[in-house]
């Protein structure tokens, strides 16, 4: 839990997410067979495979019902994590020394009434900073001025001090990110960047339990501004070799008041989602089949994922590069793109489990 906190507390906006990979870095050293990060932001770390294969191109087994399941056996697979997290840019600084931004992800603006903000200056230094929208408070608004919902350009970040101070110390292109500590609530990890530091935690932890003896080359990707477009990962699948591609990533738990059942997606604490589809792509029907048969062997708590929109990497990984089998494993998560995204540490352990049986070819 302490490598958890460290991750989804270190800042990483699209196309900085500089920080993180050094975390990543230190956290795996002497993990690879090669390390690298490409122009893009990228950073790949391979492992080769650990058992010479001898099976045949594809192996049929029965699941439970009885019901014929295809395991093909290809080389290499990518594990794709993307690394960033929604935040910001400033994009002005006025004379009074308030900053206004840009939007890099996207935000529910509700969600950004009275924040506190870390402001990443090209100095080293991160400075704290107020997020609120620049309209009247509620004391001298009009009724008709409350109902209305700021859109992000109306937001400004109030550093607290005078305006020739604020330039000398904040450029514009300087990154911003709502700033909370993770913490535990109940059985829920809570806090910010889930989405997606909570894929790395899994992915690596899941190599780290089949590491010698995994079946394939392993091509771990921890790819950049996913929020922003799939960009990193667009990129990653065009060079990498691997024949298979597993996007980890969280997804929808929409299982609070308010909300029908069959709108929930997925629940906390049923375990890992198998996405079926996104809006994105849709997962080889062999993969799922696959995953499924593993967890129902194993005893594994799984569940069926169909997010009607929003997407992850594997869109980018099926549409580029090589052909190649892709799907996604992902998390149930509360609240996305808060401050107080919710995950359960049980849906975690049964998402690093069943990985790792798959790496290791059972």
């Amino acid at each position: 839990m302490k490598f958890l906190k460290l991750l989804t507390e270190t800042p990483g906006v699209p196309g900085r997410e500089e920080r993180v990979r050094d975390v990543i870095r230190k956290h795996t050293k002497g993990w690879w067979d090669h390390l690298e990060e490409d122009a893009m932001g990228n950073l790949v770390g391979v492992i080769k495979a650990a058992k010479a294969k001898k099976a045949p191109a594809k192996k049929t087994t029965k699941d439970k019902s009885g019901a014929t399941v295809t395991r093909f056996t290809e080389k290499g697979v990518i594990l794709s994590c993307h690394l960033d997290q929604i935040g910001f840019y400033v994009r002005h600084i006025d004379d009074k020394g308030f900053l206004r931004l840009q939007a890099a992800g996207g935000f529910d603006t509700r969600n950004l009434f009275a924040r506190r903000v870390k402001v990443l200056c090209k100095n080293g230094k991160d400075l704290p900073g107020i997020l609120n929208p620049a309209t009247k408070p509620i004391h001298v608004a009009t009724a008709e001025e409350r109902k209305k919902v700021p859109k992000v350009a109306e937001f400004v970040v109030d550093m607290g001090l005078d305006g020739k101070e604020v330039k000398s110390l904040v450029k514009p292109g300087d990154p911003v990110v709502l700033e909370q500590t993770t913490q535990m609530v109940g059985d829920l990890i809570c806090g910010q960047a889930m989405d997606n530091r909570i894929s790395p935690w899994v992915a690596l932890n899941a190599i780290k339990k089949a590491k010698g003896k995994n079946v394939f080359d392993i091509y771990w990707l921890g790819s950049a501004q996913e929020e922003v477009g799939l960009r990193g990962a667009t990129v990653a699948a065009q060079r990498l070799p691997a024949e298979v591609a597993i996007a980890i990533d969280v997804t929808l738990a929409v299982d609070t008041p308010g909300v029908s059942d069959h709108d929930t997606i997925s629940k906390i604490g049923d375990g890992v989602a198998i996405k079926v589809m996104d809006s994105s792509s849709i997962s080889t029907h062999t993969l799922v089949d696959e995953f499924v048969q593993i967890a129902e062997k194993k005893k594994i708590k799984f569940q069926y994922e169909i997010l009607p929109a929003g997407g992850t990497d594997q869109g980018a990984l099926q549409r580029n590069g090589i052909p190649r089998r892709t799907i996604t494993l992902s998390i149930p998560c509360r609240y996305v793109h808060t401050t107080v995204e919710s995950v359960h540490q049980k849906d975690l352990d049964a998402a690093v489990d069943l990985l790792s049986y798959w790496l290791q070819g059972d």
